[in-house]
């Protein structure tokens, strides 16, 4: 099987990331931070190891790197942290649900307002005239993503983050398709929330997550419990990262995040971004010349996109040809995404779109072999 499925999560994993995980269960079986034996302050150093890996490969402070089980739960502590007592927050059309979903939720009972931009397909200059048209005296939040899970559509984050320093409105960047991909260093960027998962360009497990906080932003907290620090007290500790991380960490998993990230600073971010956006480039022109076949960005260039887009084979959905690429031996994505707004620009809201996204295990002759297939299915 072929796997062009890396959007939802990268595989397969760096063998070193298997063996971290292994290690992680061997050697750091321990509760970190919860008890005085060797064991469990040897799993400790660990995770405190990664943690400033972590912080050093997204530039923030080691406290304020936070570990989450995903990037839905990252976003949800910061989006959440941020309006639980009301205020207005400015997104964008792009959005995955696990931004759309926690806006809308806190609209419905926690006295939040919101604007939805619709920036597919506009210029940096559009894109910043309507978030600065957007912004209300109530405005707490902007957040969007740094590239689109569908599209592949890269949106302005440093010019939209002095938007926010401007107007003294916190800024947070959902980073699910961008961490390991694209360079982020949230302090020189002026990023003060970065959302992302462990499991897709990090190439660490599931079950792992990113909050990276590039400022001290007393974020409110949507779950509470032992943190094994101040187990006197009632409240929930004010310090990071205690304050967000109740509970036992995955251990194991944050030992194959470490292992991840370190596998990305040898490979170097260019070279895998340069290697992936001309897999997918590939693609996207083989596709263009085939008849039947429909595209949705006028491209794929470095620099204005992520490795990933949607087609579709006109007259069918995208779920029918989803099946027959598995039968053909290619594992891609059909349907909306998670992303429903943005098909609703697209049109594609009832018939959903085929998504193709590389990592960097993937090779020219892949794509050799998925556009003859093509060429096959849309005739």
């Amino acid at each position: 099987m072929i796997y062009f499925d890396n959007a939802a999560t990268t595989y397969p994993k760096p063998n070193q990331v298997i063996q971290a995980v292994q290690q992680g269960m061997l050697r750091y079986g321990g509760n970190p931070g919860r008890s005085g034996h060797s064991i469990s302050m040897r799993t400790a150093e660990k995770v405190y190891q990664v943690r400033n890996l972590a912080a050093d490969f997204f530039d923030a402070e080691v406290e304020n790197v936070i570990f989450t089980c995903n990037c839905t739960q990252a976003l949800n502590f910061a989006i959440k942290g941020i309006l639980l007592n009301g205020g207005h927050v400015i997104t964008t059309n792009l959005e995955h649900n696990s931004v759309l979903r926690p806006i809308a939720s806190l609209a419905k009972h926690n006295n939040v307002s919101y604007t939805i931009v619709d920036v597919y397909n506009q210029s940096e200059e559009t894109i910043l005239a309507m978030i600065k048209k957007a912004i209300r005296s109530d405005t707490k939040l902007i957040i969007c993503t740094h590239g689109s899970n569908v599209t592949g559509q890269r949106l302005p984050i440093e010019r939209i983050a002095k938007l926010c320093k401007e107007h003294n409105i916190l800024f947070a960047v959902d980073g699910a398709q961008s961490a390991g991909v694209l360079p982020v260093q949230v302090r020189n960027m002026g990023i003060d929330l970065f959302c992302t998962a462990g499991h897709k360009g990090l190439y660490g497990p599931s079950g792992t997550g990113l909050l990276v906080l590039g400022n001290k932003i007393l974020l409110e907290t949507i779950m509470e419990g032992g943190t094994g620090t101040n187990s006197f007290r009632m409240e929930q500790p004010e310090f990071y990262p205690e304050r967000m991380e109740s509970g036992t960490v995955n251990t194991a998993g944050i030992c194959g995040l470490g292992a991840g990230i370190q596998f990305l600073k040898q490979k170097g971010l260019r070279r895998i971004y340069q290697h992936e956006i001309s897999l997918c480039r590939m693609a996207f022109l083989g596709l263009k010349g085939m008849r039947n076949i429909q595209l949705y960005t006028p491209d794929c260039a470095e620099g204005s996109y992520l490795p990933v887009f949607i087609f579709n084979v006109k007259g069918r959905t995208s779920m029918e040809v989803v099946d027959q690429l598995n039968d053909a031996g290619f594992a891609l994505r059909g349907g909306l995404h998670c992303a429903p707004l943005i098909h609703q620009a697209l049109g594609t809201e009832e018939i959903g779109g085929v998504r193709l996204s590389v990592s960097v295990f993937n090779k020219r002759e892949e794509i050799q072999k998925f556009l003859s297939t093509m060429q096959k299915i849309s005739k």
